[in-house]
C-alpha cells in the first residue's frame, strides 16, 4: 500500500533541492522516498537543531541526547492521578 504525503516547503528551497537531484539523475520524489528511509533505519539522523542561538542549540542537543538516551524522562501516565502522585513523590510537594 503507497500513502501520499503533502507538506509545505519554502519554493526556493524546493527549486534548489529539484535541482541538485536533476543533476544526479533521480526524480525528486525518490530523494524524498529516501529521506524518509534512512531515517526510520536510523541512518538519517535529526542533528539539525535550526537557526538558534549558540545557548538554546547546545541546550536542545542535549535534550535530544538525552531522550535518546531514555534519561530525564517521566514515565507514562494513564491517570491524571496518577501524574499527579509521581510528581509530589519526587518533588516532595
Amino acid at each position: 500500500m503507497i500513502s501520499q504525503v503533502i507538506f509545505n516547503v519554502d519554493s526556493a528551497l524546493k527549486e534548489k533541492a529539484m535541482k541538485k537531484a536533476k543533476r544526479e539523475g533521480i526524480p525528486f520524489a525518490a530523494v524524498l522516498k529516501m529521506a524518509v528511509k534512512a531515517f526510520v533505519e536510523d541512518k538519517f539522523n535529526i542533528g539539525y537543531i535550526g537557526d538558534f542561538n549558540l545557548k538554546t542549540s547546545r541546550e536542545l542537543r542535549k535534550i535530544y541526547k538525552d531522550i535518546r538516551a531514555g534519561k530525564n524522562l517521566s514515565p507514562v501516565f494513564s491517570t491524571v492521578a496518577e501524574m499527579r502522585k509521581y510528581l509530589e513523590k519526587k518533588y516532595n510537594i
